[in-house]
């Protein structure tokens, strides 16, 4: 992207914030007086709108307007969608031992399914802490909510594992977490 492009983008997302819903022309008409020729200024209101960056609403061919998109309402659908995930894989952490009775699940059956469990907990766990740099998603109450069920997903798969009519059980979880040994052949 060019300097010209960048500082176009940044009139339109400045104009869009102190205006609200604005008329494709006027948006264009403002953004023209500070910088830009109209193609370009078109282009980059187009990329803005593919990008899931503001909103566009045709009412008519001659009344088009554009929004920003509310980041608030868009941050918290994503936090509940990944909410029902996280309570999706809490009912699986706690019904797995009724389920491996059930299906009479071999020592290694318990082994994958559990290593499996925690790799899914370990990328929601994951998925959270990067989110955790962004403010917007960690002012939101369902954050708080997720990392709680996020540590519930923990204790169970814990409580899991220490019942486990095998003993050693746990060591051999561990040891197919394991990352392999990096040797010098891995670094770059």
């Amino acid at each position: 992207m060019d300097k010209n492009s960048e500082i176009i983008r940044t009139e339109i997302i400045r104009i869009l914030n102190e205006n609200g819903k604005t008329r494709g022309t006027e948006l264009a008409k403002r953004v023209l007086e500070k910088v830009g020729n109209e193609k370009m200024v078109y282009r980059e209101i187009s990329a803005l709108v593919e990008a899931g960056e503001i909103e566009k609403r045709v009412h008519s061919r001659s009344h088009i307007e554009y929004e920003l998109i509310n980041l608030y309402e868009s941050v918290n659908n994503q936090l509940k969608n990944l909410h029902k995930e996280i309570e999706i894989i809490f009912e699986e952490i706690v019904n797995f031992d009724v389920t491996s009775r059930e299906e009479k699940f071999s020592f290694h059956e318990r082994l994958r399914s559990v290593i499996h469990l925690i790799h899914i907990v370990q990328s929601a766990d994951g998925i959270m802490k990067l989110l955790s740099f962004y403010p917007t998603f960690k002012k939101d109450k369902m954050f708080s909510q997720i990392n709680r069920k996020i540590n519930d997903c923990w204790q169970e798969i814990m409580n899991t594992i220490a019942h486990q009519r095998d003993q050693n059980f746990l060591n051999e979880v561990l040891a197919n977490l394991r990352i392999s040994g990096f040797g010098s052949k891995n670094v770059n």
